[in-house]
């Protein structure tokens, strides 16, 4: 066992200096971005009651949670597995502004089972989340953000994903589906499991059987919403989704978009328009967001709200990395010229690095490819040549 003892837990790992550099590179360019936007930074805790963490966040969240007990006051406690409902009780309990409020965050969250193949489950989330517009202009600005957040890791998304969670709602509701027939279509769905939807509504009557069985089917362009008003009946939900959908369309045509009415991921706590973003070299949403008003209401006051979410460790191994610019070796001894020389390098954004005695033939493993040499009165930054 002795051996053993250095290994981590399962989908557990260090960040090694390379990986690091670059997740920490575009935390800070990605929090800037936000903050041109107007979002405002802040910082949750990792760990709270577990009924402040996971009020209103649905059963899926729960089972991802880890748990605790709090030896100052024998209470329950999680380990965040999800930021966003953090950022909502602090929106809707501590900041309580009566206008618009834009929140961001970056940190760790940690959850009991990976999310999927060769997925970690210490994800470094990163986000942004809009509260008090109720109007598919906050959806707009929302996923127009997305877009500039990949692009400023150089990440091109394949498509963004659109859905609404109100044409299912609409459905099961006309369907008076119990709470476990419910949750059953709504895994078959999710699943595209068509032969276990027809065996699911094979019960039900047309229009609702027809529309439930058309879903998995609907996903593609612009002309899929077309085919769903065709499709599906005109429950006034459904025909005000559609409508969303459609404007959110008009609006983004810049943006490669593709609808899919079957797709829904955060069903539990999402209230409208849900999206998620793709890129090659991902096998799963690089992004995932959208629309939970009054989520609010179990902290006290029901929100308008709409945000997206990304794993930063995630966006690092998709994102080119780029060669990382070495340091410059400093010779030793330092004194005052070397000194002024090395604090003038680093206000130019240069990583110098003194060399401390005895260490010969090993600074290219700390990094460093130049060296800086003095030449009468001057400093001349030459390669590197080590043995």
């Amino acid at each position: 066992m002795a051996n053993q003892r250095w290994l981590l837990p399962e989908a557990i790992e260090d960040v090694l200096p390379r990986d690091a550099t670059r997740i920490e590179v575009l935390r800070r360019s990605l929090l800037d971005e936000f903050s041109r936007h107007g979002y405002d930074f802040v910082i949750p805790p990792l760990l709270e009651y577990v009924e402040s963490l996971l009020t209103g966040s649905g059963h899926d969240l729960d089972l991802r949670t880890f748990k605790l007990v709090d030896q100052l006051s024998g209470r329950s406690m999680g380990v965040r597995a999800d930021i966003t409902p953090q950022v909502a009780r602090i929106d809707a309990h501590l900041l309580n502004r009566k206008g618009v409020t834009r929140l961001c965050y970056c940190g760790s969250a940690l959850h009991t089972l990976p999310a999927g193949f060769n997925a970690t489950r210490e994800p470094l989330q990163i986000g942004a989340e809009l509260y008090g517009h109720a109007g598919l202009e906050a959806d707009i600005e929302t996923i127009r953000l997305l877009a500039a957040a990949l692009g400023l890791c150089d990440i091109t998304a394949s498509r963004f994903d659109l859905g609404h969670v109100a044409v299912f709602r609409a459905l099961a509701k006309h369907a008076a589906l119990s709470a476990e027939a419910e949750e059953e279509l709504f895994d078959a769905l999710q699943g595209k499991d068509v032969p276990t939807v027809r065996e699911l509504v094979a019960d039900l009557a047309d229009p609702v059987r027809s529309a439930l069985l058309a879903l998995p089917e609907l996903y593609g362009d612009r002309g899929v919403l077309d085919r769903a008003a065709k499709i599906l009946p005109g429950f006034p939900e459904i025909t005000a989704a559609l409508s969303d959908l459609r404007r959110l369309a008009d609006a983004l045509a810049d943006l490669p978009l593709s609808f899919d009415l079957a797709d829904l991921r955060g069903y539990h706590y999402h209230s409208g328009v849900a999206f998620a973003a793709y890129c090659a070299g991902s096998p799963g949403a690089v992004a995932l967001g959208g629309r939970y008003d009054d989520f609010g209401r179990a902290y006290g006051r029901a929100r308008a709200a709409t945000g997206f979410s990304m794993d930063l460790r995630e966006l690092a191994r998709l994102s080119p990395s780029g060669e990382a610019c070495g340091a410059i070796l400093a010779p030793w001894p330092e004194d005052d010229a070397l000194h002024a020389e090395a604090l003038r390098l680093r206000a130019q954004g240069e990583r110098v690095v003194l060399a401390l005695p005895g260490h010969g033939g090993t600074w290219r493993e700390a990094g460093c490819d130049r060296i800086l040499v003095r030449r009468g009165d001057n400093w001349i930054i030459e390669s590197l040549k080590e043995d």
